[in-house]
């Protein structure tokens, strides 16, 4: 497990000199139980990937819901045991769980994609954390990296299957193009209060360069 690029404001509501860019625990889940999330999201059928702007070809994925009652109670119970830990080590957010349910996403080849984005709701519960579990054994697809940005400088998550992502849901990134073979992931948002001031991407960058 590890968190990076602490940041430090005390005039925040939010404890920023806990909150990480981002945290992420290995082998969260073991190949076995990959391969079975792959299985049933696929079982459930597909829908295309949409997104709030329909002006941009932004996203390029296709997606199905899993829910608790698809036989996935152990999934939700090992997310939530890992995600209540490292908030409460990296980030300190006042949370309150998931509220939209696990979206499997599949990317396939030779340029399903997600370009740079955050993850904003518009619900009175919003989304603190994002949550991105990748799937797959990396040799199995080329590109479709997932990306975080801080300033302008994209950090690289981890490939490595049954690997964690956690980050702040006010984070830029993205989800490069997979130029070969087809990447599975599982993807999820943590809710909470609403953040006492709006947060944008210019301001963190402001308090980064601070520090």
């Amino acid at each position: 497990m590890s968190g990076v690029k602490k940041f430090n404001n005390p005039s925040w509501n939010i404890q920023l000199d806990k909150v990480c860019l981002y945290a992420f625990c290995e082998k969260i889940f073991t190949p076995e139980e990959c391969e079975k999330i792959i299985k049933i999201g696929k079982e459930k059928g597909f829908i295309k990937g949409t997104t709030k702007d329909t002006k941009t070809n932004i996203r390029q994925s296709s997606v199905s819901w899993l829910f608790s009652n698809d036989d996935l109670e152990w999934v939700f119970k090992k997310l939530t045991d890992t995600i209540v830990y490292l908030n409460k080590e990296y980030f300190g957010f006042d949370i309150f769980g998931f509220n939209e349910g696990l979206q499997f996403t599949n990317y396939k080849s030779p340029s399903d994609k997600y370009g740079k984005h955050v993850d904003r709701s518009q619900n009175i519960a919003v989304r603190k954390l994002s949550v991105s579990i990748q799937l797959n054994n990396p040799n199995d697809y080329e590109g479709g990296e997932l990306w975080l940005y801080d300033d302008d400088k994209g950090i690289k998550m981890k490939k490595e299957q049954g690997t964690l992502i956690l980050f702040p849901s006010y984070v830029l990134h993205e989800v490069k193009p997979v130029t070969k073979g087809e990447r599975n992931s599982l993807v999820t948002w943590v809710t909470g209060k609403p953040f006492k001031w709006v947060l944008n991407i210019k301001l963190l960058k402001k308090l980064y360069r601070m520090n």
